[in-house]
Formats: C-alpha cells, sequence, structure tokens
C-alpha cells in the first residue's frame, strides 16, 4: 500500500493490526480504563480498549461514563499522555554497586521491544513532534528518548468527541492528523455500521497494513469522515486567539492578571504532570547502606521553589512569578527556543487544575487590558 491511501477495517480488523504489530515485535500499547480514567497501559486486542466509554470535563472536573454503544474512542484525553511513554515520570540512568576499591557500574534494563502506539489523539501527535524538536532534534539529544521514539510506530485516532476544555483548533493541531502517524484511524459509526477509516502515513505504515484485511474507502467513508471532523471543530469548548500572542505576553511581563491568578494557584504543578510537551527534569542520586547508588531523573515542574533556586535562595519565589514563567514559556518564549508552541490545545492544564484555572481565560484576558501593570495601566503607569 502507498503513503495517502485510505482503507475501511471493523472491529476485528483493527484487532487483527494490534495482533499484526505485537507478532512483528511490539510493545503495543494503546488507553485503557483504568483508576477512573483513560490512560495509557498495555494492549493486546480490541478487549483492552475503552469500549463504549465517554468523558466529562470541565475546570478542575473529569468523569468517566459508560453508555450504550461500543464506539472505541469515543471520549477526547485523559490525564495520562504519551509523553511519559517516551520520557518516562521516573528513569534510572546509572546504578553501581560499591564494594571496597571496586565499582560496577550496572546498565539500566532496556524497554522490551519496540512502541506502538494505538489511539493517540492528533494533539498528542503535535506534542510528540514538539518533543522531538526538544529531546532529539535540538543541540543535544537524549539517546534514550531518542532510541524509544525513533523506532516508535503510531497510529493516530482522529479526534470526534472534544471535552468542553479542547481547544486544538486553536493551535492547528486537530481534531484531524495530515502527518506524525503511520496509520490514522477515524471511527464511524452511521446507517454503514462501525467502521474505521485508515490512511496510509508511512511506507512502514502501508507495509503493516497490507498484512490484514481491508477493504477499499468509498466516497461515502470520505464524506462521513470530513463530517465527523467538521462537527468536532464545531464542538470545540474553548479558543485561544494565537495572533501576536507571544509578543503579547512578553511585553505584558508586570500585568496584574498574574497576581490575580496567584491568588487562585496552588503550585502544586499539575498542570505541568499533565502536559504532553513539559519536559523539564531534576537528578536525585541515592547511597543505599549496602553499598549500591542509584541516579534517577524524575520529572520536575517550574512551580517549585528548588526548580529556579540558586544560591542564596529561588529566583521565582512567588506563586505569580512561578505561573507566569510556565503560562509565558509556553506560549512564548517556547517559540524563540524552539520555533514553535509548547502548547497544543489538549486543554488537559485546565481539566486537572484543582482550582479550575483556564490557560484560555487567562491569556484572553491579559489581550484585554494589554499595556496594564501593577500600579495603574497604560505607557505612564509604574510597576511595583
Amino acid at each position: 500500500m502507498q503513503i495517502g491511501d485510505a482503507k475501511v477495517i471493523d472491529t476485528e480488523g483493527l484487532n487483527a493490526l494490534i495482533t499484526a504489530l505485537r507478532d512483528l515485535g511490539y510493545d503495543t500499547r494503546g488507553p485503557v480504563v483504568r483508576d477512573g480514567a483513560i490512560v495509557p497501559g498495555a494492549v493486546s486486542s480490541v478487549r483492552d480498549l475503552p469500549a463504549g466509554y465517554h468523558d466529562e470535563q470541565a475546570p478542575g472536573r473529569y468523569r468517566l461514563e459508560r453508555g450504550e454503544d461500543e464506539a472505541l474512542f469515543g471520549w477526547a484525553v485523559g490525564p495520562g499522555s504519551w509523553k511519559a511513554e517516551l520520557f518516562p515520570p521516573t528513569q534510572e540512568v546509572w546504578r553501581a554497586k560499591v564494594d571496597g576499591d571496586e565499582v560496577t557500574f550496572i546498565e539500566p534494563e532496556a524497554p522490551t521491544g519496540p512502541l506502538a502506539v494505538i489511539g493517540a489523539r492528533p494533539c498528542e501527535l503535535a506534542a510528540l513532534d514538539v518533543l522531538d524538536r526538544v529531546l532529539r532534534d535540538g543541540p543535544v539529544t537524549d539517546p534514550r528518548y531518542a532510541s524509544r521514539r525513533d523506532g516508535a510506530f503510531v497510529v493516530t485516532a482522529e479526534c470526534g468527541t472534544p471535552a468542553a476544555t479542547c481547544f486544538c483548533t486553536s493551535m492547528g493541531t486537530g481534531p484531524g492528523a495530515d502527518r506524525g502517524f503511520d496509520l490514522a484511524l477515524s471511527e464511524l459509526d452511521d446507517q454503514d455500521g462501525h467502521r474505521f477509516v485508515v490512511r496510509v502515513g508511512t511506507d512502514l505504515g502501508g507495509e503493516v497494513l497490507s498484512r490484514i484485511p481491508t477493504a477499499a474507502a468509498t466516497d461515502s467513508d470520505l464524506r462521513a469522515r470530513h463530517q465527523v471532523l467538521a462537527a468536532a471543530a464545531g464542538a470545540m469548548g474553548r479558543r485561544l486567539e494565537t495572533e501576536g500572542l507571544a509578543e503579547l505576553l512578553a511585553r505584558n511581563l508586570e500585568h496584574p492578571r498574574w497576581d490575580e491568578v496567584a491568588e487562585r494557584c496552588l503550585a502544586c504543578g499539575n498542570c505541568t504532570l499533565v502536559c504532553p510537551t513539559c519536559f523539564c527534569s531534576d537528578v536525585h542520586d541515592t547511597t543505599e547502606l549496602t553499598g549500591e547508588v542509584r541516579r534517577e531523573r524524575v520529572w520536575a515542574t517550574c512551580f517549585d521553589l528548588d526548580h529556579s533556586y540558586l544560591h542564596g535562595g529561588p529566583v521565582r519565589a512567588s506563586t505569580s512569578s512561578r505561573y507566569r514563567q510556565w503560562l509565558t514559556h509556553k506560549l512564548s518564549t517556547w517559540w524563540d527556543q524552539f520555533d514553535t508552541s509548547g502548547c497544543v490545545g489538549c486543554g488537559r492544564c485546565v481539566t486537572w487544575c484543582p482550582v479550575g484555572i483556564d490557560l484560555t481565560e487567562e491569556a484572553a484576558a491579559i489581550r484585554h487590558t494589554d499595556g496594564a501593570v501593577r500600579g495603574g495601566s497604560g505607557p505612564g503607569a509604574t510597576s511595583s
């Protein structure tokens, strides 16, 4: 099969696709229901996928419900992104055993087999592209990320059910996908039945798809796909005005809104933990009484006081300065560093903020009062 080809499979065909990937030695991972949420997990067949599950999301709220249908991708996104499969929250860097004058280094265990992602949303493909720029294609490559990422097979599931906190259309990252995948699924359920339009994105994707039974995608199938995506775009729950946003935030570093949001912000770091593009990490060394030494890399958050700690104390001591750092880096200075936005519009930071702080609302408030500073507003005002 060629890049750009479109085929149709049913649920059994999707099961055959997962089986084919497993037969090729892939570690197949996909969305599963665990602890009341849809998160990445091991998938060996379609029976592991969240059939009939739908999510309800709002600022500070997430609920999962089981419907009467058998849709496998009838939800938006959960708290866990695919970042964790490539850049784990905790990762052993090295381990050593000290015995007298002798030191023995022990290599960390490597993942078993290449990774196959089943059901990544288009916004998550965009997030992986951002992480690639930072961790693989930048001036310093993270070898662990690169080795896992380079061998990964990605099957995206286009989104027909955005949440009230989603704004991927504002960021140009969904609800459909046109690149970054080996195979793309579009789930349809209408008078012609429950089925998936499968589009080929790479030569490898075509090779894998040729291993399973498929039917040609008809004009009716392709029209149904476009209708699903158009309806999803029209149902988007949030909007972020991106025109001039980087410059807007750069000239409003003393805006009073930073203090206003800090009155609500708990500085808990939830937004950075659920974000599919945040990549900050820290290194912890542990020495056991047995003589074993272990170095681990763990996710870090710019909301921690230690994150900006220099000699004498943290640079960003206030909650307002830490929230400002997160938002302005994500939407403004990320462009200077990586030539892209650090936000893909998945809405996770809105949903999983315990007090419901909304990134789109904060950016809109600053745009509405552009030029305001502490102690007044306008060009002649002074900052405190």
